[in-house]
């Protein structure tokens, strides 16, 4: 039986990439020790460090005034990254707020400037929906416009970007590498990796070169962009497992069509799940059309007593990790790019048997 993860991060990796590096584990290439186990300052190390970067910037098409920044800290380290990198004396940042990720991102970077925070959420026909952007309230003098489009707790998506004379402040985390984008309309993209990146501990900053902090800025160092930026990343001892471990993602995204390619697929997967459940009588998602996730699809069960029966009977057909978060409830299915279209497909199946058992 195949095994299906449909965590929301930690996520599931490609299986040809965990493979690679179980064969590499004890002996990278010959040198008779892991790749873990190697200086991030020698040779070695720094070959590969230096071929993740141009890897990943070949399938974003990254800019040449961007720096690529491998750092700590996850996203949430990056909610106080943004403000103490990029916040100006006297103005405020506008927090564009479309869900629970977004909303920590505000409360934490209150914490160092001045906020304007707009809340996005909505509600249409007992649907949850966002507010248009042709309708948000933005300061043009704003420091910078911080939004998160993709909430993986809620399942709510947005692809238009906000339209301002200010920095784009994106955290991608559940979303990079999903779908083309254009890098050269943001400021700053952040991105945990533990979606669809690699393992989490590793977090990839794009900063562009005018939003470098000042030099000695008051900034905690392993949070500096210009430090990071001046020192390629390694000033101290970077996560060298999972910097390996994006690389070969990067490497395998690469042989299997690129970002272009990845994006057909994620559709498909979505439209394929969303489909069933919209002629289901049995289960139902109650995002509207247009802001549901491609990454994150949350939905419930008619019978909600029958949740925990559900999620003990996917397991035991390979399908885990389907409960929604306690915020919400219900089931969600994370489908990031390691999931393959037949694990999507499986878990159709087994929700068509479940409804067909317990209908």
């Amino acid at each position: 039986m195949t095994t299906y993860n449909f965590c929301a991060g930690p996520a599931m990796l490609p299986v040809e990439v965990m493979q690679q590096a179980q064969d590499e584990f004890v002996n990278w290439h010959g040198r008779g020790c892991s790749i873990m186990e190697m200086s991030h300052r020698g040779k070695d190390f720094i070959k590969v460090a230096a071929q993740a970067e141009q890897d990943l910037r070949d399938l974003l098409q990254v800019p040449a005034n961007y720096k690529v920044l491998f750092m700590h800290g996850g996203g949430r380290g990056q909610f106080s990254a943004v403000p103490l990198n990029l916040a100006k004396p006297g103005l405020s940042a506008d927090y564009i707020v479309s869900g629970a990720w977004s909303k920590a991102a505000a409360e934490e970077a209150a914490k160092f400037t001045q906020l304007q925070v707009q809340t996005i959420t909505t509600k249409t026909d007992d649907l949850r929906s966002l507010i248009a952007p042709s309708d948000w309230q933005l300061n043009p003098n704003a420091s910078f416009v911080h939004f998160c489009p993709n909430e993986t707790v809620d399942g709510l998506e947005f692809t238009d970007l906000p339209q301002t004379s200010a920095s784009l402040v994106a955290d991608l985390s559940s979303t990079i590498l999903s779908r083309p984008i254009d890098v050269s309309r943001y400021g700053v993209i952040y991105a945990g990796a533990q979606k669809n990146i690699g393992p989490s501990g590793l977090t990839i900053a794009l900063v562009r070169d005018d939003l470098l902090p000042a030099k000695d800025a008051a900034i905690p160092c392993v949070l500096d962009y210009r430090l990071y930026a001046e020192n390629d990343s390694m000033f101290n001892t970077p996560p060298t497992y999972a910097w390996y471990l994006a690389g070969l993602v990067f490497q395998w995204l690469k042989r299997t069509g690129g970002v272009e390619a990845m994006a057909q697929r994620n559709q498909l997967k979505a439209q394929t799940l969303y489909s069933y459940i919209d002629q289901s009588d049995f289960y139902r998602n109650d995002v509207a059309t247009a802001y549901r996730s491609w990454m994150n699809v949350p939905f419930f069960l008619a019978d909600e007593r029958l949740n925990d029966q559900f999620v003990s009977e996917a397991e035991q057909n390979g399908l885990l990790a389907l409960k929604g978060h306690r915020m919400v409830g219900g089931m969600r299915a994370s489908i990031y790019n390691a999931m393959p279209l037949e694990g999507v497909q499986t878990l159709v199946s087994f929700m068509k048997e479940f409804a067909r058992v317990n209908g």
